[in-house]
């Protein structure tokens, strides 16, 4: 098996990592139920710290539905990123269909209060592809 790819994104200073992966052993097909996981690494390049205080994900399913996830910090947590440190989570989400792809952004605060959007590289979520864990 091949490792999982990596989709990056750089932009006001924050480096966004996206790693997913299809979670095999937790879907069903027949049910029309595929969940993917997916591994966040945010890296602060830039010379300030600055705070993720919401994130907006827009998710789509081959199987032609469009959701919208908007909410407050990720995971639970509004993390303030000093230059230099990485925040990394992992979350999943739930598809009807075996492909789809995700995309979105951060919204950050930075020290000197100004407000900034990083984006979040689209990245594609397949049953099909490499990306799974084995069984």
């Amino acid at each position: 098996m091949t490792s999982a790819p990596f989709y990056y994104r750089e932009s006001f200073g924050f480096r966004i990592t996206v790693r997913p992966m299809y979670l095999r052993d937790q879907s069903e097909p027949s049910a029309q139920h595929y969940v993917f996981a997916y591994f966040v690494r945010i890296e602060n390049v830039s010379t300030q710290a600055a705070q993720l205080v919401s994130r907006r994900w827009l998710i789509h399913d081959s199987a032609g539905e469009d959701i919208e996830v908007k909410g407050e910090g990720v995971v639970g947590e509004q993390p303030v990123i000093a230059p230099g440190s990485v925040h990394e989570y992992q979350s999943f989400c739930i598809l009807k269909s075996g492909e789809g792809f995700m995309e979105g952004h951060y919204n950050f605060v930075a020290s000197d209060s100004t407000t900034f959007r990083a984006e979040i590289p689209r990245f594609l979520l397949s049953a099909s592809a490499s990306t799974s864990l084995p069984s």
